[in-house]
């Protein structure tokens, strides 16, 4: 049975310690670091290999720090060495987008310059397991402590960055039980992210199987048609003042800051709800509903896996010649071309009118439904390994706050 003291962070187990992060980073020089400051690194200095620089951009929310890098030169990045990293090194954002935090893999790149929105923190692995503390600052209390020094004037920021990081507490338990504590956590972002590769393989498939159909092959004999001939296109609605509306509970109420980065075709998790009043105004869709953004973020296509109400920022079709699969890989290939026929430089709005006067070559049934035979296993997959995504998420965001306080104590070889 657990023995407990009360500290900053809450009750934590009596053999845990507390410390500062300034206690826990490695006795080396430049162990806690920030970006270059001003315009030391310029899009002219950028090459197509060398040195990667991460950027906020490289930190989105995922274990490591990944996606398009940029570069400099070898020397370039020696000029710049206080603001080096490398393998094994945490990197935060002090500005911009506060609260996002990223290990640096060990089978990438030798080492990496931060941004000068970014810091980075080498911590003493005989006292902490650099991935535990990753775990930490994505809990509830740890994404707390950096948003506490958060500035609220202009841009955010971190006031005093290296010093506020500095001053953050963090229960320390005996490194191997560290150790045990972020294997747990691991093996089930290993899995999650494992599932989302499988998942951009198998959407890659479905594209270059539409491509092959109705791109490279089209028949001689498919007419060119107007999309709104055959798919009844229609806006959603809002009540408003949307405020009044709002609630914990009731219909969901999808919003496009759900999807925009969200790199499945099935939407399952929704924020916000409305109340029932407000369902005169708006359009509840049951889930198989295909959708498509048309303002904000306008021409991603997603499939609801559950069921919501949509305001009239989205597209939805009550009425298709075309299968929701069909529609959704057309949608993905004509968006840039969509976004091209927006109303102004910068695009803000999908016009209906667009989409309805959208020219296809326009495929006989007996070819929809071959394809629709080949294609519908791949998207049966994709929803298959996103409810597994969905299951392991919620495990591991119930599991680690339970872990980092020791609520749940994880048995490790001394």
């Amino acid at each position: 049975m657990n023995e407990w003291r009360e500290t900053n962070f809450g009750k934590i187990p009596v053999d845990w310690d507390l410390k500062k992060i300034i206690e826990l980073k490695a006795d080396e020089k430049r162990a806690i670091a920030m970006g270059p400051f001003g315009s030391n690194i310029k899009a002219e200095n950028f090459v197509d290999k060398g040195v990667p620089v991460i950027r906020g951009t490289n930190l989105n929310f995922d274990k490591y720090v990944n996606g398009d890098f940029v570069f400099l030169t070898e020397e370039k990045a020696d000029e710049l060495i206080g603001s080096n990293c490398k393998p094994g090194d945490l990197v935060f954002t002090h500005r911009g987008t506060i609260g996002q935090v990223g290990l640096i893999p060990n089978n990438k790149y030798p080492r990496y310059v931060i941004s000068q929105s970014g810091m980075k923190l080498t911590v003493n692995s005989d006292l902490m397991s650099n991935e535990f503390l990753f775990y930490f600052f994505k809990s509830e209390y740890g994404q707390y402590q950096i948003l506490k020094y958060e500035s609220q004037v202009g841009v955010p920021s971190i006031t005093n960055p290296l010093t506020s990081l500095k001053e953050i507490e963090v229960p320390v338990p005996k490194l191997k039980e560290q150790q045990a504590i972020a294997c747990i956590l691991s093996s089930l972002d290993d899995k999650i992210d494992l599932l989302h590769r499988q998942n951009a393989t198998l959407e890659a498939m479905a594209e270059t199987l539409f491509r092959q159909w109705f791109v490279e092959e089209i028949k001689p004999e498919w007419e060119i048609d107007k999309l709104g001939n055959y798919v009844v296109i229609k806006r959603g609605g809002s009540p408003r003042p949307i405020q009044d509306f709002l609630s914990e509970t009731g219909l969901r109420w999808l919003k496009i800051s759900d999807v925009s980065s969200l790199n499945t075709p099935f939407i399952f998790l929704i924020k916000e709800c409305i109340k029932e009043e407000g369902l005169k105004k708006t359009v509840f869709l049951k889930a198989g509903s295909l959708i498509l953004s048309n303002s904000a973020t306008p021409g991603i296509p997603k499939i609801l896996a559950v069921d919501s109400c949509i305001h009239d920022g989205w597209l939805y079709f009550p009425k298709s010649y075309f299968s929701n699969e069909f529609l959704y890989l057309l949608f993905l290939k004509i968006k840039p071309e969509l976004l091209q026929q927006g109303n102004g430089s910068i695009f803000t709005n999908l016009k209906t009118d667009i989409l309805k006067d959208y020219p296809i070559p326009i495929p006989d049934k007996e070819s929809l439904q071959n394809f629709d035979q080949s294609v519908k296993p791949i998207f049966n997959k994709l929803y298959s390994n996103t409810t597994q995504i969905q299951t392991l998420t919620t495990l591991r965001d119930t599991l680690l706050p339970k872990l980092m306080s020791g609520e749940i104590k994880i048995e490790h070889k001394p």
